[in-house]
């Protein structure tokens, strides 16, 4: 056999051997991709960390279908609402026995529709990244059910709570328990949550419910309710300025508006439009800039932008009606009712916030 023959023989025989080991190592390759696909499929798939994995998933994909199957948002809302509201007017002192058994027989019968409510309301913050309130005809709108949902979810402290971490997870049969470290946005303050996870029969777990939930609406309400307190304190003299500068403003504007037939002419359109152009939206704006100067507690935040939405509303409020006035102008006026209506709906839940801080000062844990 000549050298080139020779050295082809070896040159054939080398590739035959890399080929085979090519093909034995992407045999290998298969067989491990395999069996991870296998481990994936039959054992990780069904485990409390892979649940929580694709939560996390879903969330940043806003995959609001995904959220929900490793989510049971019926579970989880209807004992949040039960730990939010178990003793929500115990230390009411203004209510008697009868009313407060009224009352609480009330959030019983009301429950079915805003732990509804909440659920799509999480669903939707997934879906879009942004909180939203029910629309159209729903009974949450506005008051229509005998509560402000706003307020509501703003108490759950849904919206204030960021996920830090995931902790240590500990199995115990279908069950497991999850801690998840979170921090209140608010107050800053950080907390540890025992998140309950059970394991349905087709072996999929999901987010049940929260077991301390409870304990860290009391480690957050004490905070938020002193600096509501303080900040109460703070703008005191500002509102009761305010508010009797109001008083005699309403007492002008019923005296502007007093007609022998009902029908307002149009020097008194005038009159009117000028009063509420010279007095009325200045002093609205003077108070919120009074408002603004006073330094917010970070616990506050809230309270003061619901001050500062009603005055914005209020005043455009006025500016449709002064429209109305001078144009005669029929939808103007409609659309100063309609912001007034949503005007009336904020300076009630600023009324709410005002007493329930009032009636939180009873509270043994309060600093």
């Amino acid at each position: 056999m000549d050298d080139f023959t020779w050295q082809r023989s070896l040159s054939l025989r080398r590739q035959r051997i890399r080929r085979q080991k090519l093909g034995l190592l992407a045999a290998a390759i298969f067989c491990i991709l395999a069996a991870i696909g296998i481990w994936h499929e039959c054992f990780y798939a069904k485990t409390p960390e892979y649940a929580l994995q694709q939560v996390q998933t879903a969330i940043e994909k806003r995959d609001a279908e995904a959220f929900a199957r490793y989510v049971n948002l019926d579970l989880l809302t209807s004992q949040a609402y039960d730990d939010l509201t178990v003793d929500l007017f115990a230390y009411d002192a203004t209510l008697t026995p009868k009313t407060r058994i009224l009352f609480e027989k009330f959030y019983v019968l009301v429950k079915p529709e805003l732990t509804r409510g909440a659920k799509e309301a999480i669903l939707r913050r997934v879906e879009s990244g942004v909180w939203t309130l029910p629309d159209g005809t729903d009974i949450l709108k506005g008051r229509q059910l005998g509560i402000d949902f706003e307020r509501f979810l703003e108490r759950m402290q849904l919206r204030n709570t960021t996920l830090v971490s995931v902790g240590h997870i500990a199995h115990d049969g279908s069950t497991a328990t999850a801690d998840i470290h979170v921090r209140e946005d608010c107050t800053g303050t950080e907390f540890t949550l025992a998140l309950v996870l059970e394991q349905a029969d087709d072996g999929r777990w999901q987010v049940a419910y929260i077991k301390n939930y409870r304990d860290y609406l009391d480690t957050i309400a004490p905070l938020i309710n002193k600096d509501i307190a303080d900040y109460i304190d703070a703008t005191k003299p500002i509102i009761d300025d305010a508010n009797e500068t109001f008083a005699h403003q309403r007492a002008t504007f019923a005296a502007l508006n007093k007609t022998k037939d009902g029908s307002l002419g149009t020097r008194q359109r005038e009159r009117i439009a000028d009063f509420l152009e010279d007095d009325v939206i200045p002093a609205l704006k003077k108070r919120q800039a009074a408002l603004d100067e006073i330094d917010v507690p970070n616990g506050a935040g809230y309270l003061a932008q619901q001050r500062r939405l009603s005055t914005e509303t209020t005043v455009s409020a006025w500016q449709h009606y002064i429209k109305g006035l001078r144009e005669d102008r029929p939808s103007e006026y409609d659309t100063a009712e309609t912001l007034l209506k949503q005007e009336l709906a904020i300076d009630l839940r600023i009324d709410d916030i005002i007493k329930h801080t009032a009636v939180s000062k009873n509270i043994p844990n309060l600093p």
